[in-house]
């Protein structure tokens, strides 16, 4: 084995603790922050509201991933209805409409507030914590009564300060984050339908 496959096993491995590692850290520090994620997408759907999902890049392939496990199924074992969830910023035409007419910045802020009602929840994906245009769609959730929530990294930047729950996972690393944000939103998904399987 050459010295440079050997190096390429260490950071695997390095990698691989890493994110195991911040993984146990983020349920044992955060449970309750999961939590209350847990219970205020239950209300929302218990009340008739909608789960709204937005991100930029890698962040709003995992939004639009996490909207079509609410939307369509996450789990092939257990049998529910479709539960209402949207992913801002999917629909090509009127994301190229609103940052055409109204600038970037407004890409998730302009469709929520014609979707969006008091009573839903928006999930704001974001590693910085400073993308404007994930900040001004939780100004305009916060505007029209809808619980917010944001899935953040580092320090959690200026969208800490908007969201009512604000899970951070405690990384700069943009990937380690983002697997986080899959690991969180998996496991508030699966814990949710079981709530919701119970009447």
């Amino acid at each position: 084995m050459g010295d440079g496959q050997a190096s390429e096993r260490a950071r695997l491995k390095q990698i691989g603790a890493e994110a195991a590692r911040l993984t146990a850290q983020l349920f044992a520090e955060q449970e309750d922050r999961l939590l209350g994620i847990l219970g205020a997408a239950e209300r929302s759907l218990r009340a008739g509201g909608t789960i709204f999902f937005c991100g930029n890049g890698g962040s709003a392939a995992d939004a639009q991933h996490l909207a079509t496990e609410l939307l369509i199924r996450l789990r092939a074992k257990v049998v529910r209805r479709s539960l209402p969830a949207v992913v801002l910023g999917g629909d090509a035409t009127a994301l190229s409409a609103a940052g055409n007419d109204f600038g970037f910045d407004q890409v998730f802020a302009r469709p929520l507030s014609g979707l969006g009602r008091a009573g839903d929840l928006l999930i704001a994906l974001t590693t910085s914590g400073r993308s404007a245009n994930v900040i001004e769609a939780l100004k305009m959730a916060r505007a029209t009564g809808i619980v917010t929530v944001g899935l953040l990294g580092g320090n959690g930047g200026p969208a800490r300060a908007l969201c009512d729950i604000a899970l951070v996972v405690p990384s700069d690393e943009t990937a380690r984050v983002q697997e986080l944000h899959m690991v969180v939103g998996h496991a508030i998904l699966e814990l949710l339908e079981e709530r919701l399987l119970i009447v």
